[in-house]
């Protein structure tokens, strides 16, 4: 949803045994695709094309969880928060903080995200796409006894 509350765009988990997802516009037209592909740790970000347009890792850290996501061309950005935190930061190449995020589920329920973009070059449903691969190497960590 946008700040006055109207949707603009939805996702599709695909399956509940996988960690594929689509985005939607609120017109019901695909915008993005993110996947692990076969034995890679890596989260892939496709446009709707299917050609991929980013590409999410995480980076060891103590203390934090720290993720970069490279935008092929449009930046490399960090995400980053504090070990037992929720909220996250977005930042560029120059430190600036471009959006944050929190988790505003619950430690069982399914993953939701609230995002706050600024000045940024990434789309904030390429963020969604971005976040939610997040949550699946998470959730990956966690079940392999990690995290």
């Amino acid at each position: 949803m946008d700040a006055s509350g109207q949707p603009i765009g939805k996702v599709d988990l695909r399956s509940a045994f996988g960690s594929s997802m689509e985005i939607y516009g609120a017109a019901g037209e695909s915008l993005y695709e993110g996947r692990f592909p076969a034995f890679s740790s890596k989260w892939r970000v496709m446009d709707a094309g299917g050609e991929e347009i980013g590409q999410l890792r995480w980076r060891t850290a103590f203390f934090t969880k720290r993720f970069e996501y490279d935008s092929h061309g449009r930046g490399v950005y960090q995400l980053t928060s504090p070990a037992m935190s929720k909220e996250y930061e977005i930042a560029d190449e120059d430190g600036r903080i471009v959006a944050r995020f929190e988790r505003v589920s619950g430690w069982m329920s399914a993953g939701a995200f609230r995002l706050e973009c600024g000045e940024c070059r990434i789309p904030p449903l390429e963020w969604a796409a971005v976040i939610l691969g997040m949550n699946a190497m998470q959730k990956q960590a966690s079940a392999a006894g990690g995290v």
